[in-house]
């Protein structure tokens, strides 16, 4: 038998398979486990003996004897057993068609947070083992089977059908959310030292593909589709020979996918207009703008301004705020750009991110204000995970002259000088003058007249067993254990800044991450990481995952005494 390779055919029947079989016994969470069994003997077996003429009806007869094997063991053997007799012949086809568009509003459940949702659609619907989907999101693999295995029992006793007319809409909106996450995950990684996972934005682009087959006629399905197309298209040309950032104005387009360009602006011209518009059709437009120009100074940016104006009005939002600061500033000149981008300084949704200080860099370098960009370079570096994201923005806060009295050693960690021996940002600093203070390991946060924002709004941590109340939330703790623990789960080391110890005191407190320390973080012990950590009256606070379910990396030393920086 000719055909796909073994692993595109077992991603594509593995929904179908799933559908069959949850629509016969209603047990979602069995089913999938069954038919991760199924593929998995399919993919040891089938290399070697080949491909059979009937894979479907191979996998399905594979996962219902392990169906089988997994009742005769309970308590209610033989009541199971005797609905195992009456089995229709496996060889069934999926009713009306539309079980894995079943499987894919079931993943995507609203009672499901986002997390859960990406990993589960990843599993049920593209057949990824829990191995890989947790490789992809870099979590441990124990704590991504956890997190399935939860979602499964959530969706276990939810109807197998497509959700009544009135809720489509919005449980397709999810749908698509949870694919446009799986994309961008891949496109930018939040974490780690490659830039993007190409494995994951083919599975988003293979599973949109597939969603857009099931319904050919919604608008917003074809838009992410042609949005997806039209970034990945340019995926060559991000990166040089040495894996650095190229940004899009140097990119070479030469580089770009012709057929993904094509494609996608096919899917553009064929829907927008043609329907009600929607968020993904309007991003795909805007997309669009930027293919089809020739050179990065033949880009229509009043055309890109009015595409962002009704994506303003569409889907209002800190991140079109952010792409539309830019385009205002190319139209108008960067003091508007960066007027705009002022009315994000108060929304809580930037606090742990380092795209509002990346643009704002950018566009106070168009400014010609030199010494404040590269200040705010080297913040947004600070904030990201990603090592290429941090290489290119230290890249570019090096090209450009420090403010005069910036300590140079400090700004590397993204801590300024300001000329105070015990005042720099990211609140540390020598202890106040003062009566002793001890110290604080059980986790209890330290207050003061100064306590920030961040610090009043994040959930207090006090052991290693309290759980976020949601991912992605703010936390904050003094707990040396909680410490240890965050910092081993990410095989970082503890260590200080290089010019910026007072005397015989530690400098500036920092994590030596795997690829980003650079020159001028020093290792430490803990005893000497936490001894100065409580002298200072130091908080933690962190976060364990982003709201995608990523791990994330950011966290914020802070000093409740010190004005919040």
């Amino acid at each position: 038998m000719t055909g796909p390779p073994v692993g595109d055919l077992l991603r594509e029947l593995a929904p179908q398979v799933t559908g069959v079989l949850v629509r016969r016994h209603g047990r979602f969470d069995e089913c999938e486990d069954a038919v991760q069994e199924a593929l998995l003997a399919a993919a040891l077996r089938w290399p070697a003996d080949g491909v059979p003429d009937r894979p479907r009806s191979w996998l399905l007869t594979v996962a219902e004897r392990s169906l089988v094997d997994q009742w005769r063991s309970d308590s209610a053997r033989r009541r199971r057993e005797l609905a195992v007799a009456a089995l229709a012949p496996v060889d069934v086809q999926p009713v009306d068609g539309d079980d894995t568009l079943v499987l894919l509003f079931l993943c995507c459940h609203p009672a499901l947070s986002p997390p859960s949702q990406l990993a589960l659609t990843l599993r049920a619907v593209g057949g990824l083992t829990t191995a890989e989907i947790a490789a992809a999101f870099l979590v441990p693999e124990s704590a991504m089977t956890r997190r399935i295995s939860r979602a499964k029992q959530v969706v276990r006793r939810a109807r197998f059908e497509l959700p009544p007319a009135s809720e489509r809409a919005q449980r397709l909106h999810v749908v698509l959310h949870v694919l446009y996450l799986i994309f961008n995950e891949g496109y930018t990684t939040s974490s780690g030292p490659a830039l993007h996972r190409a494995d994951l934005t083919a599975e988003a682009i293979r599973l949109t593909r597939l969603l857009r087959r099931l319904l050919p006629d919604e608008g917003e399905v074809a838009g992410l589709l042609a949005l997806m197309l039209l970034t990945d298209a340019r995926r060559a040309a991000r990166t040089d020979a040495d894996g650095s950032i190229v940004p899009l104005a140097d990119q070479r387009r030469d580089l770009w996918d012709a057929a993904a360009i094509a494609e996608g602006l096919a899917l553009v011209a064929r829907t927008l207009g043609a329907g009600p518009i929607g968020p993904y059709q309007v991003q795909a437009a805007i997309a669009a703008v930027h293919d089809e120009a020739p050179t990065a100074e033949d880009t229509d940016w009043p055309q890109v301004l009015a595409l962002y104006e009704v994506l303003d009005r569409v889907a209002p939002g800190p991140i079109v705020t952010l792409g539309k600061a830019v385009a205002v500033a190319m139209v108008h000149g960067p003091k508007a750009g960066l007027a705009l981008l002022g009315t994000l300084d108060a929304d809580d949704r930037m606090t742990h991110t380092h795209r509002l200080d990346a643009v704002r860099a950018h566009l106070l370098e168009q400014a010609g204000e030199t010494a404040a960009a590269r200040e705010a370079y080297l913040r947004a570096a600070t904030m990201t995970a990603s090592a290429p994201e941090q290489r290119y923005l230290a890249l570019r806060a090096a090209r450009l002259p420090p403010r005069e009295g910036w300590n140079e050693s400090a700004a590397r960690a993204g801590v300024a000088n300001r000329g105070k021996e015990d005042d720099m940002t990211n609140q540390q600093g020598t202890p106040k003058p003062g009566p002793p203070r001890g110290k604080n390991t059980g986790g209890g946060i330290r207050t003061g007249e100064d306590t920030s924002k961040s610090l009043k709004y994040s959930q207090e941590v006090k052991s290693p067993g309290d759980e976020p109340e949601r991912p992605g939330r703010s936390l904050a703790t003094t707990s040396h254990e909680v410490i240890q623990q965050w910092a081993a789960a990410r095989d970082a080391t503890p260590a200080t800044v290089e010019g910026t110890e007072h005397g015989d005191h530690l400098g500036v407190l920092r994590f030596d991450f795997p690829g980003y320390g650079g020159d001028t973080l020093r290792k430490v012990g803990w005893d000497e990481w936490f001894k100065t950590f409580d002298e200072r009256r130091l908080n933690f606070i962190y976060q364990e995952e982003r709201s995608d379910g990523t791990q994330s990396n950011f966290f914020r030393l802070e000093n409740p005494d010190r004005e919040d920086a």
